[in-house]
């Protein structure tokens, strides 16, 4: 591509989810309930742990801390989404588009990290019962949940400042509703080439570790659970992971056919459907997936609407 087409480019338009003026409006309303629930939900997860003594355990400390990044997560992407569609523009800066790809990835991993701890926690919990508490104290949760941050801020870092470093062409049209890697190495003039090989071999690496995480902790917990003689005792215990393989199964699923599909096949409509799946109705549906499934859960959010409505009157 010749050099006339370089710019130093100072915003781009993201295109959204649709260009039909006539679904504009409907995509608003829909996002803008979506992402209540989700906040609301969300919100709700961690204020019925924390106020319920009962469930200041390390499996429910990793839920509040889901929960929290959840909200984090869709905050980083929807906002800016319904401001656009508001203000019926599609712009959004240059250093507004990094920031908001920094953010985007830190939470974005940060879900995957946490979704690993907690299947070892759950295997921990299952294979050894009575060194659970034991194993899996306070100061290791924290470490566990302090390494998943400081780990993914700087990789998220990293992927940013290689995405600072190339330069785009004329055309700053992102055919995505948010800043993502896979739209903006499209739009690049420069060789992608260091990029897309961090993508794969750090990025890569990354997700390897947390699938074996998954792999192996669920393999040794299946193995567990065949072992129990009564079928009550099955259920019992399967029963305590059967949310988080749902949650696992929705977010690792849509997020690998984005981010490991080679560039050169990657289908913009593909992604950006893909893309909702995990950054808005994963998060919506977490709180749900735990409320429902969970029964010390759904006895603190009784306790805690009980509790307002009685403070209320």
């Amino acid at each position: 591509m010749g050099w006339e087409n370089l710019t130093s480019v100072s915003e781009f338009f993201l295109l959204g989810l649709s260009q039909q003026p006539e679904q504009q409006w409907p995509l608003f309303g829909l996002f803008l309930s979506m992402y209540l629930v989700t906040v609301t939900g969300n919100l709700l997860i961690i204020l019925a742990i924390a106020a319920d003594a009962h469930l200041h355990t390390p499996m429910f400390f990793f839920l509040a801390n889901l929960s929290l990044t959840d909200t984090c997560f869709v905050s980083t992407t929807v906002p800016k989404m319904l401001a656009n569609i508001w203000a019926q523009s599609q712009i959004i800066s240059y250093t507004g588009c990094l920031s908001q790809l920094y953010f985007f990835l830190i939470f974005g991993m940060l879900e995957a990290s946490l979704l690993a701890v907690m299947a070892y926690d759950r295997y921990k919990a299952i294979c050894y019962p009575l060194h659970y508490i034991m194993v899996m104290s306070p100061g290791l949760c924290v470490f566990l949940v302090s390494a998943s941050w400081v780990t993914n801020a700087l990789h998220s870092l990293l992927h940013t400042l290689l995405m600072s470093s190339l330069s785009f062409c004329a055309d700053q049209e992102i055919e995505h509703f948010f800043c993502d890697i896979n739209p903006l190495l499209s739009l690049s003039c420069t060789d992608p080439f260091i990029n897309e090989l961090v993508i794969f071999t750090v990025g890569g690496l990354t997700g390897l570790v947390c699938v074996l995480c998954l792999i192996i902790s669920y393999a040794y917990i299946f193995s567990t659970i065949l072992k129990i003689p009564s079928a009550q005792g099955k259920r019992k215990a399967f029963s305590t992971c059967s949310s988080h393989l749902s949650v696992v199964s929705l977010y690792f699923g849509s997020s690998f056919c984005v981010y490991f599909s080679p560039l050169s096949n990657h289908s913009a409509q593909k992604g950006a459907v893909a893309s909702v799946m995990y950054t808005v109705v994963t998060p919506m549906l977490n709180p749900f997936i735990y409320s429902l499934r969970n029964r010390d859960i759904k006895s603190s959010l009784k306790k805690l609407m009980w509790a307002r409505r009685t403070h209320s009157s």
